[in-house]
């Protein structure tokens, strides 16, 4: 894993850290840009459907397709009013942010659709694909962490570039990296939505995680009892120890789980002081950014 400082000869990112919009920059407003022939290279324009294709590397490998369906009757009765985000690629254009409103656009039978046009390198647009899906909530752990590992053995990324980058902590963006320890069926089952990244996570370090994620899905278990078989298999020295409290006891353990949990889907770390009837969450937070992240997440918002 390449931790340390970004390849020298890697060209600066003036967005990294600043998220979708600082990537994208003020596209809504910027002037077009002509290409080597004069015709119109970058903005904002409408192409036909046929004339984009997706990236083959983009961080979203599995579609819903229920969802699809919702989303092209939506489109076909309002169009689609989000534009796609595509760079030039070839003769064509390719798909940086926005697969899956050109996938049911399709279904809707529409023949042309509103695109961002930008010049981007290979670097910039998996950010831009990996923040955008990110922030919709579009990723499993697994692709989320497959994104994360490209960025950094690719492009020279840090752990903590990243974190910055898609407003999460570094201990999450560590955890879902680790997932790729994982063996490739215990993958293939987060993917398919069998176990999800608590359970998967639960399994790293089991003497037998094929067949324990086997169980897990067989008998619909939760994190909790994963956690609790997954430490009944291990040897006895090294088994986990219970985690202590500020006062040097052990502290519940189903409150840990709930704390990874709850920290899991938010990206940040998570403390809960609970006590009789009722007791404290803290959520911890490095950035404005990630605030704002929270804050949005909380009343609903879209991101």
């Amino acid at each position: 894993m390449n931790d340390g400082a970004p390849q020298s000869g890697r060209k600066a990112r003036p967005g990294l850290g600043r998220g979708l919009s600082a990537l994208l920059g003020d596209a809504a407003v910027e002037a077009p840009v002509a290409g080597s022939q004069g015709e119109v290279r970058t903005g904002i324009r409408t192409l036909p459907v046929s004339a984009l294709a997706p990236h083959p590397q983009q961080p979203r490998r599995h579609f819903d397709e229920d969802a699809l369906d919702d989303l092209a009757k939506s489109i076909a009765q309002r169009g689609l009013i989000q534009p796609i985000v595509v760079r030039p690629h070839g003769h064509d254009y390719q798909i940086v942010a926005g697969e899956r409103r050109w996938r049911a656009a399709q279904r809707a039978r529409l023949h042309e659709v509103p695109v961002i046009v930008r010049d981007l390198d290979d670097a910039e647009t998996m950010e831009i694909a990996l923040v955008e899906n990110i922030q919709r909530a579009d990723l499993n752990a697994i692709e989320e962490a497959e994104a994360y590992r490209r960025l950094i053995d690719q492009f020279g990324h840090t752990q903590d570039a990243l974190g910055k980058l898609v407003n999460k902590s570094r201990s999450h963006i560590s955890n879902l990296l680790r997932l790729l320890d994982l063996p490739v069926s215990v993958r293939s089952m987060v993917l398919d939505g069998a176990i999800e990244m608590g359970h998967a996570r639960a399994l790293i370090g089991a003497p037998d995680p094929v067949a324990l994620a086997r169980r897990v899905a067989d008998e619909g278990l939760s994190v909790r009892e994963t956690e609790r078989l997954a430490r009944e298999a291990k040897p006895a020295s090294a088994s986990r120890k219970p985690a202590p409290t500020a006062g040097g006891g052990a502290r519940d353990a189903d409150i840990v789980a709930l704390e990874r949990q709850l920290g899991d889907l938010l990206g940040l770390k998570v403390r809960i002081a609970h006590g009789g009837a009722g007791g404290t969450l803290t959520l911890d937070y490095s950035t404005l950014d990630q605030l704002d992240m929270v804050c949005q997440r909380l009343s609903g918002e879209r991101i």
